[in-house]
């Protein structure tokens, strides 16, 4: 009787490439994305009927809390960072910043949010707000934040509100539009006063070349004495809130601000609503439309995972945990 002679090395290999493959596949688990079609029909399917499950909010508020403390970390404080004690960036994991005397100065106080905060609105900018009619709906909630600086004009305001609490800045919007602030502060501070008394929410220790454009937005706003405050987003709460999604199947090199904005929202919030968080190209009527409200410029190729984000989103709108408004807002009536 004959048998198949296979040597141990070879054995050894394919055993060691097996265990690849199977740790590969539980890290990275394989999937196909539903099509922009097949997510429309399905959030049709969904109708406009939503619940809100307290249990549920009191569940996901405890996850958070317990991975990511976003009462306490959610900004670098006076309290958090006290001088010598070292940030490491979230972005880049070879670069650090101890705090001295000069940054030290810069950090509120400690984080501004220590009350339950009741309604909130996080207000994404997608290309879905277009025509929605949201924006009085939006201004009714008791806090609310916007992502990067988006333009509120009379253009807009019918479909994203007028109102502003909380508006992030990411270093790269100083770089492009505002130049690094490095020849002038006036465009940036005419710019930001549509906010009103909000805070400013900058990744300044995320990737080491935004801290400076970060320091010079604070310095262009409080040497003024403006009414908008400069926080700056604590990297420890930026690192555990993208391992927190990393673990529930987002792969993708960064999250969006928006879904930061979210994690926030659901840790502080007793209630969540969610607009422009629609990162297809088509409305629930299969129209095109366009990526933002105010333009059609699309994101860096692979750096966010847009439609991953917006299946985990949509499970917490089925499930009463948040709630998406996706479509046209309908004005209450009585």
């Amino acid at each position: 009787m004959m048998f198949l002679k296979c040597p141990r090395t070879k054995l050894s290999v394919w055993a060691a490439l097996c265990v690849f493959v199977l740790c590969w596949l539980y890290i990275f688990p394989v999937y196909r994305l539903p099509s922009d079609k097949e997510i429309v029909n399905e959030v049709l399917r969904q109708g406009k009927a939503w619940n809100k499950n307290f249990t549920g909010i009191s569940m996901f508020r405890k996850l958070l809390r317990d991975c990511c403390d976003p009462r306490n970390l959610f900004s670098v404080t006076k309290q958090n960072a006290p001088p010598g004690k070292i940030l490491w960036y979230d972005g880049e994991f070879y670069y650090s910043h101890t705090v001295n005397n000069d940054s030290y100065s810069l950090f509120i106080e400690e984080t501004p949010f220590q009350q339950p905060l009741k309604k909130c609105s996080v207000v994404g900018n997608g290309g879905i707000l277009k025509h929605s009619g949201c924006g009085k709906e939006i201004d009714r909630a008791d806090f609310i934040m916007r992502c990067n600086l988006p333009p509120l004009s009379e253009d807009y305001r019918e479909d994203v509100g007028t109102k502003t609490h909380l508006v992030t800045a990411n270093p790269s919007i100083i770089e492009k539009r505002f130049q690094n602030l490095l020849w002038s502060r006036k465009k940036f501070v005419e710019s930001v006063k549509v906010y009103g008394s909000s805070y400013i929410y900058m990744p300044a220790f995320s990737m080491k070349p935004g801290t400076d454009p970060s320091f010079r937005a604070y310095h262009a706003l409080s040497d003024i004495g403006a009414n908008q405050t400069v926080v700056f987003a604590n990297p420890d709460f930026l690192k555990n809130v993208g391992k927190f999604w990393k673990s529930r199947g987002i792969h993708a090199k960064r999250l969006s601000t928006g879904l930061f904005l979210v994690s926030l929202a659901l840790g502080l919030c007793d209630e969540v609503t969610i607009y422009g968080f629609w990162p297809f190209s088509v409305d629930l009527n299969e129209r095109f439309i366009s990526h933002h409200y105010y333009d059609n410029i699309l994101p860096f190729s692979g750096f966010h995972a847009m439609p991953e984000e917006f299946l985990q989103l949509w499970v917490l709108h089925k499930t009463g945990t948040l709630r998406m408004r996706v479509g046209q807002c309908e004005e209450e009536t009585g």
